[in-house]
């Protein structure tokens, strides 16, 4: 009898490490996950250790392996975060700390450049709005303040192509993210007109080629096979980037639906599928992405916000705090369960969240560096649970903000995420959006999509549907309906909210400039 044929996926999160060996009915078999570590500090700054990171990597995938008894790995796949710049020189090393999606300090230079007629034609090109957090501000940053790291610089990757070059020796990036950062969604690689607006052409040799998963894979080196407990030239598949990845494994696409994705991670993702010949109107806002899809004539359409549970991290956070001080222990996971409980007997709406809480600002569904966080319209009434509620729904508020910038929610939406496992996050949010959700009963959505790809790319399955219906269909869990009274309440306030929003970039800007000020920057 055959051994059991495995496909091992890993998704390299911001915080989160996770590998899923799966078998070819798209079933897993064993799953291993672990602490990343990253640093922030005042001014913007969030970076990340790039030879830790593939410790991490390689650890992860190696513990995984040593699950497997005598299965037989057909292939290896990886994703992971999205944007960030991770630099190499000609030896393959790191040349200093990889900058994240998170990193704020290229915001000045998005403004101008937004500001500026090269915004819009990057917006018509790419399908995709200038935000801080890409790699093509990041890299004018770098150039302006760390010129000896670019000068040393052969190659600028992303995460998970930093992975792919350790595991293979190929420096190469996926379609996704070569499109929308420095590309056109059109031609589903890198464009010059993309690049020159961005004043890159200098840089352009440092681009890795454009590889997709879909249709080649490369083969696991000698030195990561003895690391990982693998066989040396194993196929190795570059995923898409993360959030492709997971709409991908969370039912976007082939389960014969109008199906859209949130996800609710320390990021907010709002994602719905367009034919290639689906065009925004001229004057649309630049904002969002477009990215290419591993199915052809498919993009998506993203409106990301920067931060999502992170906004309900600190607000537990303060309450830890608070127990702290008190003199007593607490425990981050139990308070937040507790706080969760909660929110149901709070009052709906009695306060405003707007959910910017990253000092990056945000980018959607629109684009600003200084955009803060803030809760307004509350009174004495308020407590901590009805704090908490506001939140939660100030999430929801954001995430059907973002649907409206892209002609609106589909008619279900797979919610994916860690706070899709709160019965009272999923509630909010479809009386926000009014809309029927779902979560899917998955492993992790962003390794079942980067498994999918490789699937597809090794002939293990026919095309993309094929296997979004054998392996993403069964998954799917029963849709919930809208509560129809607390649908009622919220429809009024998505528009007080955008009202709200709108009018607040005087106050964020003239405040970031006192705050600037006040540090010496």
């Amino acid at each position: 009898m055959s051994a059991r044929q495995l496909i091992i996926a890993l998704d390299a999160g911001t915080s989160m490490m996770k590998a899923v060996a799966l078998d070819i009915a798209g079933d897993p078999v064993a799953i291993e996950s672990r602490r990343n570590q990253y640093r922030e500090a005042p001014g913007g700054v969030a970076e990340q250790d790039m030879a830790r990171t593939w410790d991490e990597a390689a650890a992860t995938i190696a513990a995984v392996v040593e699950k497997l008894d005598d299965a037989e790995v057909v292939g290896l796949a990886v994703t992971g975060q999205g944007d960030g710049t991770w630099l190499i020189d000609e030896a393959g090393e790191p040349v200093g700390p990889a900058l994240l999606w998170l990193d704020g300090r290229a915001g000045p230079i998005i403004e101008r450049i937004r500001e500026s007629d090269a915004g819009r034609v990057i917006f018509r090109e790419s399908g995709t709005g200038p935000a801080a957090c890409q790699q093509s501000g990041q890299l004018l940053w770098l150039a302006e303040n760390r010129p000896e790291q670019i000068a040393r610089a052969a190659t600028a990757m992303h995460c998970k192509d930093w992975l792919y070059f350790n595991l293979t020796g190929e420096r190469a990036t996926d379609p996704s993210e070569g499109s929308f950062t420095f590309g056109s969604w059109r031609k589903r690689g890198y464009s010059d007109v993309t690049i020159d607006a961005l004043g890159l052409a200098k840089y352009r040799h440092m681009l890795p080629p454009v590889t997709d998963g879909t249709r080649v894979h490369h083969a696991l080196s000698r030195a990561a096979a003895r690391r990982l407990g693998l066989t040396p030239g194993l196929p190795v598949v570059l995923g898409y980037v993360d959030v492709v990845c997971s709409a991908l494994g969370a039912g976007i696409y082939g389960t014969g639906e109008d199906c859209g994705t949130s996800i609710i991670g320390s990021t907010g993702m709002n994602i719905r599928l367009a034919d290639d010949d689906f065009d925004r109107p001229q004057d649309a806002p630049l904002s969002g992405y477009r990215m290419v899809f591993p199915v052809p004539g498919k993009t998506a359409l993203l409106q990301s916000s920067l931060a999502a549970t992170l906004n309900i991290d600190w607000l537990v956070g303060i309450a830890d705090q608070a127990v702290r001080m008190a003199g007593h222990s607490s425990d981050h996971a139990s308070m937040l369960r507790v706080l969760d409980a909660a929110v149901l007997a709070a009052t709906p709406a009695q306060a405003m969240y707007h959910p910017y809480i990253l000092a990056a600002g945000e980018r959607g569904p629109f684009t600003d560096a200084r955009a803060r966080a803030s809760l307004a319209g509350f009174d004495r009434s308020l407590d901590l649970p009805g704090m908490m509620r506001a939140i939660y729904e100030g999430l929801a508020l954001g995430a059907a903000d973002c649907y409206a910038a892209m002609g609106g929610a589909p008619s279900v939406i797979s919610i994916t995420g860690g706070a899709s496992r709160s019965d009272t996050m999923r509630r909010i949010f479809a009386a926000v959006v009014n809309r029927k959700v779902r979560i899917i009963k998955e492993h992790g959505s962003g390794a079942l999509g980067a498994a999918m790809i490789a699937a597809v790319s090794l002939g293990i399955m026919r095309d993309m549907a094929h296997c979004a219906k054998s392996w993403v269909v069964p998954l799917l869990g029963e849709t919930e309906t809208p509560d129809p009274v607390l649908a009622a309440t919220y429809a009024p306030l998505v528009p007080v909210y955008q009202h709200a929003r709108a009018a607040m970039p005087g106050f964020w800007h003239e405040f970031g400039r006192f705050q600037e000020a006040r540090h010496g920057h």
